[in-house]
């Protein structure tokens, strides 16, 4: 009862939706995240959080790769979220056919056309129950495409229309 109050609850906030990568000696992996949040801008380089769930095949790999990229999705990419999400059966065997990809200073993939990609060593993980919540010091920062981040918010992706015009309704598959 407790869970569904929570779940319930926290529809209600909206989060960009981003997708984590990662290449190395682990494999190459990824994973659709809305649970990101940048830590501090400030020190020798930038933080940002991360939270996996634990269950995520691709957790292991970016922790003992030791490296990830954070992909800022653009509004029009709700399919490369979805088959991150492993909601596109058509890429169950390979998540990545679904965009085109280049790699980064660390080797990790960078989603061509994202709005913004930091490329990251991860700094320190912790377990929290169902999740690793993951600091990543930022290396590297590439902007990429104009336009509005995919957001997810009521169980729903959700775009800005325009610029923060208004909120637009996109069914999650």
């Amino acid at each position: 009862m407790l869970r569904e109050a929570f779940l319930d609850a926290m529809s209600l906030t909206a989060a960009t939706v981003t997708v984590v990568t990662t290449d190395g000696p682990a494999g190459r992996a990824g994973v659709t995240v809305s649970a990101m949040t940048p830590v501090a801008a400030d020190g020798d380089s930038p933080t940002i959080l991360v939270c996996i769930n634990a269950a995520s095949r691709s957790v292991e790999s970016i922790l003992e790769n030791g490296r990830f990229c954070l992909n800022i999705l653009r509004e029009d990419q709700q399919a490369v979220a979805d088959a991150f999400a492993g909601r596109l059966p058509e890429f169950s065997e390979d998540k990545f056919a679904c965009a085109h990809w280049l790699d980064t200073p660390t080797g990790s993939p960078r989603l061509k056309g994202a709005l913004a990609a930091l490329d990251c060593h991860v700094g320190s993980a912790h377990r929290q129950d169902t999740h690793h919540v993951i600091f990543g010091s930022v290396g590297t920062i590439t902007r990429g495409a104009h336009g509005d981040p995919l957001v997810h918010c009521n169980r729903a992706y959700r775009t800005l229309g325009g610029h923060g015009a208004g909120i637009a309704r996109r069914k999650a598959s």
